[in-house]
């Protein structure tokens, strides 16, 4: 009798989730909000100066997490808006999953202290496969592949970097490596509102064998339906949040109405 509720325990964790998240986005360069074009530094827009205020807006809208991303750190190698990133944390009571610059197991343990519920790894987990064993083994379920691709190869380091390591293949070894969830962003829809990559994304929903949630060209409710209807845990928003072009309320609505097709 034990034995088989443990059991159904164990299954009842590996199911896919019920309902799919849309998950705004506060990207940091220098402290302020902004959003670039496809990863492009040079192309910037600032939205805020004021992450903090940022992330209460969004709650108060009822958004069920957010992703925060340190653009500096990415691109640098090391946090570098960790005390923003920190008062975010303890501002909001929302879940608050922390990206950009966490390249060893002590910037993990750093973030998961000062309260993030997620930690995302991108450039290290290309590099450092021991990094993310240790870190899925340390905090079970907390940890993030992201997976950055622009025309099927791996980007690293802000996306300023090739890593000659195909999506499909990096999939795989996190997946065998224990992740438990992957982010895959499409480099050339990011930041333009054109659309994501669908075909890829419901790819990956059909083989990974971990949820997986989509960024980068998330601009309609539409294209909310969609990636729900194909199976995606959730969606990053960023751009078209902030240029008002899609409205959290409609989008969060929209999460629980998939599309038929």
């Amino acid at each position: 009798m034990g034995a088989g509720r443990h059991a159904r325990r164990c299954h009842s964790r590996r199911r896919p989730p019920l309902t799919f998240e849309v998950i705004p986005a506060i990207d940091l360069r220098g402290g302020r909000c902004v959003q670039l074009v496809q990863g492009d530094y040079s192309r910037e827009t600032q939205y805020s100066n004021d992450p903090v205020a940022m992330a209460q807006q969004w709650q108060d809208l009822g958004a069920p997490r957010l992703h925060v991303v340190d653009l500096d750190g990415a691109k640098q190698g090391y946090p570098f808006n960790r005390d923003d990133i920190a008062a975010i944390c303890r501002a909001v009571e929302l879940p608050v999953e922390v990206s950009g610059g966490i390249r060893n197991l002590e910037a993990v343990r750093d973030a998961m202290h000062y309260g993030a519920q997620r930690v995302q790894l991108g450039s290290a987990a290309v590099r450092d496969p021991d990094l993310v064993r240790a870190a899925c083994s340390e905090f079970p379920g907390r940890i993030v592949v992201a997976i950055d691709a622009r025309n099927g190869e791996v980007m690293t380091d802000g996306w300023l970097k090739g890593s000659g390591i195909q999506l499909a293949d990096l999939v795989r070894q996190m997946v065998d490596l224990g992740v438990p969830r992957i982010m895959f962003t499409d480099i050339s829809r990011d930041g333009v509102l054109a659309g994501p990559n669908f075909d890829t994304t419901a790819e990956l929903v059909r083989t990974a064998g971990v949820p997986i949630v989509a960024s980068g060209g998330v601009s309609s409710v539409g294209h909310i339906r969609k990636l729900a209807s194909i199976g995606c845990e959730g969606a990053i928003v960023g751009t078209a949040l902030y240029e008002g072009t899609l409205d959290l309320r409609e989008a969060l609505t929209a999460a629980t109405q998939p599309a038929s097709s």
